[in-house]
């Protein structure tokens, strides 16, 4: 069984200087890294730039120490940008605070019951979908600063439709130069990465974009233009808790929950391919758990395991969660000494980072091979999670998703079990040289395959026997799987037979069945001299049974004997 204790204390246990000195390289490396991705990430999600470097600060920090992974880098992401967005339009901050917590409770009830596993039961046609829908409303929502376009009458809408619906709205009002900024950016962001793979290159883009906006005067909206900033650190703030915020954010909360937990392990089964290790999924569980509230309580946002910047972690060396932890220390400093230079990051510059990381996040190239490649059921529930992403929320596109993953699934493995007669050949279509078994027409014998569930006990109806039948042999070699629908199929075609004196056999009855049918008695009803290993001792056992009731050659019942036949097993 899986420990319950953070990996950092394993780690620790050999941990040299020489580690340190990595650790501390890479932390340094990731943090620059992430301040211009946690500003940008912040402003997506419709709240100040501060709330997202104090998200990577205390989030990163706690879940670097309580987490199960020894690379995993977290902090605010992409796939929480629209979902915050919406809490924060509708319940404002309190809202949001008390949907953080409420998922980081749900994160750590997770990690208790040990949920980790559980995650990959989460289709891949369900992730991929989502994750490209949530770029496509990344995308849109940056339009409006990318172009500059001013928005009449205060409008500020919310929903993905809604912004692209508004920005073609006041489309006559796009600033030229804005868009200049913004295509200035998007070409650093594009070239600077074959020139030098050491400094981030939307680090590289905001220090340009905001020297040429300040030395050239040009008329293009910074961050400074639209919101505060402040280089005060997180400090704890106990918000306005109360039930009926916790009713109406619970189902937004549960949405955060399980999107940071398929995130989170997700990079960490990324991080663990890259550096040949294992974690601890459901450590990690809680360590998000943890790392969400105190966000929320050091007034932060939504946070889980970024892949980019996990990724980055490894490649500069980091190996253990002291690199995580060092990145939120130098976030911090970075903070205090340097955010007032914030408000010099022109708003275009913030948009063509984030198309950046839409592009990233978008998985067009796993999306169109599913297109090309997968079964017209997958492919249905991945246009559908995608396109619910957009024009609802992420909410509705995973409960359908999952819920159409779900039916589909149901519906093929259904298809996939049938029950077949074994057919009866007549004396002029076979010889002795075939491979027959002589079975006597009395006697019927039907296969079921595939497993014998709600969505497939139908098929059990399917079993039909005639006047002469004295005995009728269900063989179950290729049933894996039975349920309570299964099995009430099956008693009820038992009580069918009984009442006509007809002799019910099994053969072959793998475990899982023989388990349900033993919990529910059915083997003492059926009594368990019926059930037969192999389809030979069945049709043995049957002719022992039914001798006395022989048909002949046209399948007509013969007269029984008067004595009784030796060797009658009763």
């Amino acid at each position: 069984m899986e420990k319950l204790t953070p990996i950092l204390f394993t780690a620790m246990k050999k941990y040299s200087k020489q580690q340190f000195v990595q650790d501390v390289i890479a932390g340094i490396i990731v943090a620059i890294i992430a301040l211009p991705l946690s500003i940008a990430l912040a402003l997506a999600s419709g709240v100040g730039p501060d709330k997202g470097i104090y998200t990577a600060i205390v989030a990163g920090f706690v879940i670097a120490f309580f987490g199960g992974s020894r690379v995993q880098i977290s902090g605010p992401t992409a796939a929480f940008a629209t979902i915050v967005a919406g809490i924060v339009a509708e319940h404002g901050m309190d809202g949001l605070i008390m949907a953080t917590l409420l998922a980081g409770v749900m994160l750590i009830l997770m990690g208790l019951f040990r949920f980790g596993s559980m995650i990959r039961f989460i289709p891949y046609t369900i992730t991929t979908g989502f994750t490209a829908g949530i770029a496509v409303t990344i995308l849109i929502g940056q339009f409006k600063d990318f172009f500059g376009v001013t928005y009449a009458n205060g409008e500020a809408p919310v929903e993905t439709l809604e912004k692209l619906s508004a920005f073609f709205g006041n489309i006559g009002s796009v600033n030229t130069t804005a868009v200049l900024v913004g295509l200035g950016s998007l070409l650093i962001m594009t070239v600077w990465p074959k020139l030098n793979d050491k400094i981030p290159p939307s680090l590289i883009a905001v220090i340009v974009g905001s020297l040429v906006v300040q030395v050239l005067d040009l008329n293009v909206n910074t961050i400074g233009d639209l919101y505060t900033i402040t280089n005060q650190p997180p400090t704890f703030h106990m918000p306005n808790l109360s039930l009926d915020l916790a009713k109406t954010v619970s189902k937004d909360a549960f949405t955060i929950a399980v999107l940071a937990a398929i995130e989170s392990l997700l990079s960490c089964v990324v991080a663990d391919s890259m550096t040949n290790t294992k974690h601890r999924p459901n450590v990690e569980l809680m360590g998000q758990g943890l790392g969400n509230i105190a966000s929320a309580l050091f007034g932060g946002i939504p946070a889980t395991g970024a892949i980019a910047r996990t990724a980055a972690n490894i490649k500069s060396g980091g190996r253990t969660p002291v690199s995580g932890m060092i990145h939120a220390v130098v976030l911090l400093l970075i903070l205090v000494i340097f955010m007032p230079y914030a408000a010099l990051i022109p708003m275009p510059v913030i948009a063509s980072i984030l198309f950046i990381v839409a592009y990233n996040m978008c998985q067009w190239r796993p999306f169109l091979h599913l297109l090309k490649t997968a079964g017209r059921s997958d492919v249905i529930v991945l246009i559908l999670t995608f396109i619910l992403t957009i024009v609802f929320d992420l909410v509705v596109a995973i409960e359908t998703g999952v819920l159409m993953a779900c039916l589909l699934f149901m519906k093929r493995m259904s298809d996939e079990t049938n029950v077949r007669s074994w057919k009866y050949m007549k004396d002029d279509e076979w010889d002795d040289s075939d491979k027959f078994t002589e079975v006597p027409r009395h006697i019927r014998v039907y296969e079921v395959n595939g497993p014998l569930f709600f969505g497939a006990a139908g098929s059990v109806a399917e079993i039909n026997v005639k006047q002469f039948t004295r005995c009728l042999i269900i063989r179950m070699r290729s049933v894996p799987d039975l349920d309570a629908t299964g099995l009430n199929a099956l008693e009820e075609l038992y009580d069918r037979c009984a009442k006509k004196g007809i002799i019910v056999l099994f053969s072959h009855v793998n475990a899982q069945p023989m388990y349900v049918m033993k919990r529910a008695g059915f083997d003492q009803k059926v009594g368990l001299d019926h059930f037969c290993p192999h389809i030979e001792n069945a049709l043995e056992l049957a002719k022992q049974l039914t001798a006395g009731t022989e048909t002949d050659k046209h399948g007509r019942p013969l007269k029984p004997k008067h004595h009784k036949p030796e060797n009658v097993t009763a």
